[in-house]
């Protein structure tokens, strides 16, 4: 063992020495951790905590993919962000990969500002040993599912609202999926949003440290250990339950037929109502090449004040606000209606 190699592992066992001397774990559990790669799809309230949680347990190679970018309403439960980032204009894939360098420099942090689509996210998970759950709606969660089964990848799914959340810890080939326990998603206005029945930081607390310590399980080997329930958590009523869940349902149409409705597209969207926001994101069928938010700028300084930087570029209607990324994507924000959203995306970007 060379100098350089001795000095790396007197200094993994000072950084995770409490870890460490947990006997289910150990050095060598430590060593699997610090060599893994886990892929997180959305770095909001969820995301953001277990980002956190992950780089400062020692995952090697930390993937965040998030679409979106920071608001000062995001502060009251996003714990990794702070009034900075929100006066920078700060994508939080991008912001939170700043924060999580200062924790720990020895793992890789890769920030991906970008949907995860049916185009897209086998790409991002390609080569992970686990998958993270921090987004806000069973579409793409769905999304994941199928990726993960067809690839026989884990994951975690986790979701909060009000004092309410539920995880479930998905083994592709050994468990079931997410869609033997949801099959489809609700009717639109049909579910409650983080607007409408608001949300308290201590759920999402709670749902990310069950998602961490299943992840860190798995990631560690001990898989006889993983929760095998379909967890749910009500914090202000102080009730707990966990659903029992049996072998694979053959007659669930993603693990059992293998049919892989949303990463075929089938169900994919163009637009999305946003979580808690009273937004729309917008995003072209076809990108196509990048846009360039310089010359974007320059055509639109007359609809009304521009801020700009590498990231994004937002355009400040009279009632309307509008933030464009490079990838063509928009979040139109002050409106839920799509149909209104397309024109906006129409009028001004123009594809």
């Amino acid at each position: 063992m060379s100098m350089t190699e001795i000095n790396n592992t007197f200094h993994e066992k000072d950084r995770y020495a409490r870890q460490i001397l947990f006997k289910p774990i150990g050095f060598e559990g430590q060593k699997k951790i610090s060599s893994s790669k886990v892929t997180l799809i959305g770095c909001g309230a969820l995301g953001s905590v277990l980002a956190e949680m992950m780089v400062r347990c020692g995952v090697g190679l930390l993937r965040i993919v998030d679409r979106d970018f920071l608001e000062l309403s995001n502060l009251q439960r996003q714990i990794l962000f702070d009034e900075q980032d929100v006066r920078e204009n700060l994508p939080k894939a991008e912001a939170a990969a700043r924060k999580l360098r200062k924790i720990n420099s020895q793992g890789i942090i890769e920030p991906i500002i970008a949907d995860a689509n049916h185009e897209s996210v086998e790409s991002f998970i390609a080569d992970s040993d686990l998958i993270l759950d921090g987004t806000d709606n069973l579409q793409t969660r769905f999304l994941i599912n199928d990726t993960a089964v067809k690839h026989l990848i884990p994951w975690i799914y986790g979701a909060c609202l009000g004092a309410n959340g539920m995880g479930m810890v998905i083994k592709p080939g050994g468990r079931p999926c997410l869609r033997c326990v949801i099959e489809s998603p609700p009717d639109p206005g049909q579910m409650e949003t983080c607007e409408t029945a608001g949300i308290i930081g201590p759920i999402v607390a709670m749902v990310a440290g069950f998602q961490a310590a299943e992840a860190i399980k798995l990631l560690t080997g001990n898989t006889d250990a993983v929760n095998r329930a379909f967890m749910t958590f009500d914090l202000w009523q102080n009730r707990f339950h966990q659903m029992s869940l049996g072998e694979i349902n053959d007659g669930c149409t993603c693990c059992g037929d293998r049919n892989f409705e949303y990463l075929s597209g089938k169900y994919g969207l163009s637009t999305i109502s946003l979580c808690g926001r009273n937004s729309v994101q917008v995003r072209p069928r076809d990108l196509g090449d990048k846009i360039e938010l310089t010359e974007l700028a320059r055509r639109l300084i007359a609809a009304g004040e521009i801020t700009q930087n590498e990231f994004m570029l937002r355009l400040q209607l009279p009632d309307r606000e509008m933030t464009i990324f490079p990838d063509g994507r928009a979040i139109i924000k002050g409106t839920s209606n799509i149909d209104e959203a397309r024109s906006l995306y129409g009028k001004y970007v123009g594809h």
